[in-house]
């Protein structure tokens, strides 16, 4: 199974490798799109700059801000609202409006209130968080439905349910999404950061390479945040493992 799966992921990185081969053949224009070896040796030139890593280590703690504090809320919320029929009726609303809100609208608008630095964080956060309530609202429905009865049974108090039941069996779920959602968190990051034009960020950098027109550390950089959204959903998938056997 593992390397049939290392087989298909094979195949879909050489099957957007040749669509790039395609495009950069049928444009024929390296200022608009560079070759695949040429933005490579540009990501790989980034890597032994100073100002790279700088901007990677602000960026990716704008994406831990927003995530851990996402997180603690989303998760407290959803437990609450598993307890508690009134508090999931009276934030189901809310939740969704937060979920249907148009990212670059409320980026433009926090650019008003707060600075370039803090605004893609605030907004990061604010899509982060239906996401992380509905993984985790999902993961204590699944294990309430599960021993609810039993709990009922033998009445159990609301603390030891928390702490032995829907902690322990929610996790497993909980990790195996949230390296997904953390990734998309990189991206609304990065794009909040294109848009505010962020000092010392990766999408900083790319907004400048887009003005000086030097679409290969452009692409390079794109490149570069593509393969970190991977190594964090991968973090996440082995942390998750060891839950998963647990479980089992």
């Amino acid at each position: 199974m593992l390397k049939k799966n290392f087989l298909f992921s094979a195949l879909a990185l050489f099957a957007l490798w040749a669509g790039w081969l395609i495009a950069y053949y049928a444009i024929g224009n390296e200022y608009l799109l560079p070759s695949f070896g040429q933005t490579v040796r540009s990501a790989f030139a980034l890597l032994g700059k100073g100002e790279f890593w700088r901007a990677f280590g602000a960026t990716f703690l704008r994406t831990a801000v927003a995530f851990v504090c996402s997180f603690a809320c989303g998760g407290t919320l959803a437990l609450f609202s598993r307890l508690y029929p009134a508090v999931r009726a009276f934030f189901a609303p809310l939740v969704s409006v937060l979920r249907t809100l148009p990212t670059m609208a409320v980026i433009l608008a926090l650019l008003l209130w707060t600075s370039p630095a803090a605004a893609p964080v605030i907004v990061a956060a604010l899509v982060l968080f239906p996401a992380l309530y509905a993984a985790c609202l999902s993961a204590f429905d699944g294990a309430g439905e599960a021993f609810c009865d039993l709990t009922e049974a033998f009445g159990v108090c609301a603390k030891r349910k928390i702490l032995r039941m829907y902690l322990p069996l929610a996790a497993p779920s909980v990790l195996g999404q949230a390296g997904a959602i953390c990734s998309m968190g990189l991206k609304v990051i990065v794009s909040g950061e294109v848009l505010s034009s962020t000092y010392r960020s990766l999408g900083g950098m790319m907004h400048e390479a887009q003005n000086v027109l030097d679409m290969p550390q452009l692409l390079a950089l794109t490149l570069v945040t593509v393969c970190i959204g991977f190594a964090l959903e991968g973090l996440f998938a082995l942390a998750a493992k060891p839950l998963l056997r647990w479980k089992a």
